[in-house]
């Protein structure tokens, strides 16, 4: 049985990355963005904290939803997530982000976001067709 669904949100640990590369705030969102193109996702905006002297949190905002990275170099650990809708298939972010940070493990969950018969089911009225980009009303 397939589940038709808005969107899919793949939930990452890196292991082993590169601590230096881990620890530096421009590389982090550089690759990030790179990640979220080589998905052709479309980039709205992104945006990088350095948490002095260890480790970089950020958000990659994209027109079909958003990526996030979280980074412990002291521990050559990255949390990451891939949530995208429509046809950008989040695994190309997750395989050229791992490549980039140089991970020699890595772990990952997918869950479908939106299931559509259940947002149907629990609707107080009448939604029509859902999709993940709805006509202009």
């Amino acid at each position: 049985m397939k589940f038709e669904t808005l969107g899919r949100h793949i939930l990452v640990e890196y292991y082993n990355c590169d601590e230096e590369i881990l620890r530096d705030p421009k590389l982090i969102e550089k690759f990030m963005n790179e990640s979220a193109l080589n998905a052709k996702a479309t980039i709205v905006d992104s945006v990088f904290h350095h948490f002095n002297p260890w480790g970089v949190s950020g958000a990659v905002i994209i027109a079909e939803s958003h990526l996030t990275i979280h980074t412990w170099p002291e521990y050559g650990y990255a949390a990451a997530d891939f949530f995208t809708c429509g046809d950008i298939d989040p695994w190309k972010s997750f395989e050229l982000l791992e490549e980039l940070l140089k991970a020699e493990r890595s772990e990952s969950t997918e869950i479908p976001r939106g299931l559509t018969a259940k947002i149907q089911k629990l609707a107080k009225k009448d939604l029509g067709k859902i999709t993940h980009k709805p006509e202009a009303i």
